[in-house]
């Protein structure tokens, strides 16, 4: 295994992540940085740099950083970016992992890639949430510009210095899964709280089958 792949998939699996951040915000970066030699993609993932995919990126990562802002359907984004940022993050993967076989090569992809990239946004939904909750969403615009920063900071760095990249990005999915793991923790325990704090009442009955 060559350096080369090594550092390859490190940029993969760095952009995938980011993208549980923003969703178009890692493509577009790539695009560009693919475009200006910076970084290559594996053989039919070419596309990427093409004038279309960066044309279209950019106009879809304006929209995306523009409708975080908008009150309430920030929330109502993260129900549709769940899903496509696991795509995204499936796809730029797959764009950096040199591996022939085309089953493990989009498996591996979605593996590494396409779960970072969910777990960065299910983290990223539970902050809106709890930032809603407790704020009315006022503190929203605040959690959505931390996002974008971000997506980013880590997107460039990823590609500038991905081994230092990954190993950052990894200590914030180790936090994000405790959160997860903790909120569920406290569902559970809140869960259990109510059921036995309303246990189901049984009316005595005698011997004749009268109440």
């Amino acid at each position: 295994m060559s350096i080369e792949w090594i550092m390859s998939a490190c940029i993969g699996v760095g952009l995938a992540a980011c993208c549980g951040f923003r969703v178009f915000v890692p493509l577009l970066i790539a695009s560009v940085a693919t475009k200006l030699g910076f970084i290559g993609t594996v053989t039919g993932f070419e596309w990427l740099s093409d004038w279309p995919a960066l044309f279209g990126l950019a106009i879809a990562t304006i929209f995306e950083i523009g409708a975080y802002y908008i009150p309430w359907l920030d929330n109502i984004l993260d129900t549709i970016a769940t899903p496509l940022s696991i795509i995204a993050g499936t796809i730029l993967s797959t764009s950096f992992l040199h591996i022939d076989n085309s089953v493990i090569h989009w498996g591996l992809g979605l593996m590494l890639g396409g779960s970072s990239a969910g777990i960065v946004q299910a983290g990223t939904s539970l902050l809106r949430l709890g930032s809603s909750a407790t704020t009315g969403g006022v503190a929203n615009p605040i959690v959505a510009t931390g996002e974008n920063a971000a997506s980013v900071g880590l997107s460039l760095f990823t590609i500038f210095l991905p081994l230092v990249a990954v190993v950052i990005i990894g200590a914030v999915l180790i936090f994000i899964i405790g959160r997860l793991l903790a909120k569920r923790k406290v569902w559970f325990s809140r869960a259990s709280s109510k059921q036995a704090g309303n246990p189901i009442t049984q009316i005595p009955r005698s011997s004749n089958g009268r109440a």
